[in-house]
């Protein structure tokens, strides 16, 4: 009888001990707490280090326009996406002109002649080579002497900008320059750079200017 017993308490013991598990012990709680915070410090190092990264990159770019070094400004053109240009803060991925790395490498230094869009006012196209759209166009004013700011806009006119609609969760960097007295503050202008990331690198992906429209 007693060999018996022994059996059956054996399996309700086993039984008890399937329903009901017993919890973590305190260094298994202690070990997932102390990942969860690894993950989380390495998520907002990584989000200081893109930060660093992409205000270096807002940089260069712009000394590689004002000194007109255009194959230095090509390094940072995405290797596999190229670049696209928007003369206004209205993106529109189907008319904006866009090129291959490879394409503004070799188009640069020609004299080919591009349709860039269409000018606020009189819809006229706007057409000039590469050289003379960054000249008068792109760069227009110093930027380097710009305020900067990153995914955040400083101006805003009366026309849309979807910069964040069309380039979603990607950081882009904005360089405000303040309009006049003089002109009401309205002949203000800026500069947007739109970034992406590829093989730990910040590479642009788009080169946006704004400025107040009729």
């Amino acid at each position: 009888m007693k060999n018996f017993i022994i059996p059956v308490l054996s399996l309700a013991l086993l039984a008890a001990c399937k329903k009901n598990p017993e919890k973590p012990v305190p260094n298994v709680i202690d070990s997932m707490a102390q990942a969860r915070e690894k993950n989380m410090e390495t998520a907002v190092q990584k989000k200081k280090t893109d930060e660093i990264a992409v205000k270096a990159a807002n940089d260069g770019i712009l000394q590689a326009l004002k000194s007109k070094d255009y194959k230095a400004f090509a390094t940072f053109i995405h290797p596999e996406k190229g670049i696209s240009f928007s003369m206004y803060g209205f993106v529109n991925p189907k008319e904006d002109m866009h090129f291959s790395k490879a394409d503004f490498e070799k188009f640069q230094p020609t004299k080919t002649v591009f349709t860039w869009g269409a000018q606020d006012g009189s819809g006229d196209p706007y057409k000039a080579t590469i050289k003379d759209y960054f000249a008068k166009w792109v760069f227009s004013k110093d930027f380097t002497t710009a305020q900067y700011s990153l995914n955040k806009f400083q101006a805003g006119g009366n026309s849309l900008n979807n910069v964040k609609e069309i380039y979603p969760g990607k950081d882009f960097t904005e360089n405000y320059i303040k309009g006049t007295e003089k002109n009401g503050e309205m002949d203000w202008k800026t500069i947007r750079f739109v970034f992406e990331e590829f093989q730990g690198k910040q590479y642009l992906v788009a080169v946006v200017n704004d400025q107040w429209t009729i």
